[in-house]
């Protein structure tokens, strides 16, 4: 007699589900002959009629009710399909067997065990974003002794979330680490997942390893007045993911999961997802899951298909509903609807706003009108924040030429197109001038950081670390969501790479713990700049006006409509300081601004021959650069200032 159907419904989910002192399984396999499930583990395993699915011919799902079945429960299913019989993990397994990965177990799941502490915690508004990405397996922390732990093996979950008080600290509210889930291999990127519901097990820490985790992770939930969590609570990939998320929470820091919908794989192996229900020849058209196409090494997933959306879109939500995260970042996009998923698109932000309405949907989206990407339905595809390159390729492009020299013709008004175009999206847009992708140790990627652009000959110098400060000032007081790549906050100079081996790699952060004076002082001024930003409204406002007061000299003024709460921003690539008061700069409004913020503050930090205009100039001069006032500054070289009503 095959499963009993006891609590099958229609509303029952896909996988694993706990219910009634049991769990229920729903597995799609439409082309499949039959389908058992092996509890318990593979090895002698026979087939048993009453371990056999019962198949719905009309939707292709397989089902059965299993009493007395609880939670870490190893089940893996045998699908008799046309081609012959093969094990299969689930496709939607919550977590995986930690060990023996791809030939392992799936494990049944209970999603209330972990206790969560964030229920006090709010999404920040889309405008307040300041996001910081950064890679698991590179991420590494600091031991009890204050030990650098660099090792070569992956870093873990729990290695990466005692840099939550660092990054609180630094004063990001935002965390977008690369993907989290199942790949093939020890390392990797992370976007050649093959277990899209499933924690990456080399990311999680062994049973037999979680001791000194749980005393360092109870200290950072100690120091928040949360309750501390028992061993057992913290056991699992799906329970460290959650601490994770948890921790950073607490911290004021949102979590937006990078996934990826354009492939899956590759490395998918033949127990995967990949031709699912094992038809007779395998080829380009019978593959339940996947189209013919392909895309970075892997598979395209046929997004016509409504089974194939619902697990998509299932994904994305069991992120958010699960797992507490705050938002999602989509990979490319862009592939996405050159592969036929625009109406996918449409249909997966419309079902994430209505179920979580808070929740932040990223696109990296490089087609030709990227506006398409955060326009409403019909017109476009419904995310919140697109991509965008302009402020990047502009501060880059400028940085490369004022490497050249005092001399050196400097576009500097490129810069001023960029801020007016993030200015036309506003919130929309997201900026960066470092990330995975463009600072990879890889030879189809492999751009300079922005030190190394700065000054290729020597990324401490002072032409670098004046430069580094002018592009980074541009992108935190630029219009639109602004993320900074793991190590750009404190100089860091060499590419990086996602394997462990690389120790020449990692990013140095003894360097900004002190060992290194420059990048010390580097990460007070990101600081200091990200508060500056969190304090100030109108930096994260839309609106932006900007004029050019001089040669390789641009200015601009943030606003928020309605209320005012003026603020100038001045950047300088003159190699040469405007003193006494020698700049003369239009400014929107008669009267005293405040000199808030000053680049030259922070070389050598406290800079005791800093060049500023000591605390305040007066608006009181003619008209000019459209102003009908202006008033003569002191801006340093490599220099950028903040000017505002308020002294605050």
């Amino acid at each position: 007699m095959p499963a009993a159907q006891d609590h099958i419904n229609p509303a029952n989910p896909m996988g694993a589900d706990l219910i009634g002192g049991g769990v229920t399984m729903r597995f799609w396999a439409p082309a499949a002959e039959r389908v058992h499930v092996a509890f318990g583990g593979i090895d002698g395993y026979r087939p048993d009629p009453a371990d056999e699915l019962v198949k719905d011919p009309a939707t292709g799902h397989w089902t059965g009710f299993f009493p007395g079945i609880g939670p870490g429960t190893k089940y893996r299913f045998l699908v008799h399909g046309p081609g012959g019989t093969s094990f299969k993990r689930d496709p939607r397994a919550y977590e995986l067997e930690l060990y023996g990965y791809p030939d392992c177990d799936a494990l049944v799941v209970d999603h209330d065990a972990y206790p969560w502490h964030d229920a006090d915690f709010r999404t920040p508004e889309l405008a307040d974003l300041i996001v910081y990405q950064f890679h698991v397996g590179v991420f590494h922390a600091i031991d009890g002794d204050g030990n650098d732990r660099r090792p070569k093996r992956v870093a873990k979950l729990l290695d990466a979330v005692q840099r939550v008080p660092y990054l609180a600290d630094l004063g990001v509210n935002a965390v977008q680490p690369l993907p989290v889930v199942e790949f093939q291999g020890a390392w990797s990127l992370g976007y050649n997942g093959t277990d899209l519901f499933s924690p990456e097990m080399d990311y999680c820490v062994a049973p037999e390893d979680l001791p000194p985790y749980l005393e360092l992770l109870n200290a950072l939930l100690s120091a928040r007045g949360a309750e501390p969590l028992a061993e057992a609570e913290l056991a699992g990939q799906v329970n460290q993911l959650k601490a994770f998320v948890d921790i950073c929470h607490l911290y004021g820091i949102a979590v937006l999961i990078d996934v990826v919908y354009n492939h899956a794989g590759g490395g998918l192996d033949p127990q995967s997802i990949d031709y699912i229900d094992l038809p007779a020849e395998p080829g380009p058209d019978n593959n339940a899951y996947f189209t013919r196409d392909g895309w970075a090494g892997g598979r395209v997933f046929d997004y016509a298909g409504p089974e194939v959306r619902r697990y998509l879109i299932d994904n994305a939500r069991m992120f958010l509903e699960h797992y507490h995260a705050d938002g999602l970042r989509f990979d490319e996009v862009s592939v996405i609807d050159a592969k036929g998923g625009w109406f996918f698109c449409q249909e997966l932000t419309a079902e994430l706003r209505r179920h979580k309405p808070s929740a932040v949907q990223i696109a990296e989206y490089w087609g030709e009108q990227r506006r398409l990407a955060v326009q409403r339905p019909p017109e476009g595809m419904g995310f919140d924040i697109g991509y965008s390159d302009g402020i990047r390729d502009a501060v880059r492009s400028t940085l490369a030429e004022a490497a050249r020299g005092a001399g050196a013709t400097v576009h500097i008004g490129r810069i001023g197109a960029g801020l007016r175009q993030a200015s036309e999206h506003g919130w929309r847009s997201y900026h960066c001038l470092e990330n995975h992708d463009l600072v990879l140790d890889a030879d189809d990627h492999r751009e300079p950081r922005i030190a190394r652009l700065a000054d290729a000959a020597d990324p401490r110098s002072w032409y670098a670390r004046s430069r580094a400060r002018a592009a980074t000032g541009v992108l935190l007081t630029a219009p639109g969501v602004p993320m900074l790549f793991m190590g750009e906050e404190f100089l860091e100079d060499k590419l990086w790479s996602d394997s462990p081996d690389r120790a020449d790699r990692l990013i140095w952060w003894d360097g900004a713990q002190g060992a290194d004076r420059h990048m010390a002082d580097f990460l007070r001024f990101t600081r200091d700049l990200i508060h500056l930003r969190r304090r100030h409204p109108a930096l994260r406002a839309d609106p932006i006006t900007v004029w050019q007061p001089a040669d390789r000299v641009l200015a601009w003024q943030r606003w928020v409509p309605g209320a005012g709460r003026d603020v100038v921003v001045v950047l300088s690539l003159s190699e040469s300081t405007f003193y006494d008061g020698s700049l003369r700069v239009g400014l929107p409004l008669p009267g005293r601004w405040h000199e808030v913020f000053n680049s030259d503050a922070y070389d050598n930090f406290p800079n005791p021959w800093v060049s500023g205009n000591g605390g305040a100039v007066e608006a009181s001069g003619p008209g000019l650069h459209g102003f009908a006032q202006s008033a003569g500054l002191t801006v340093p070289a490599n220099g950028i200032l903040v000017l505002t009503r308020d002294p605050a």
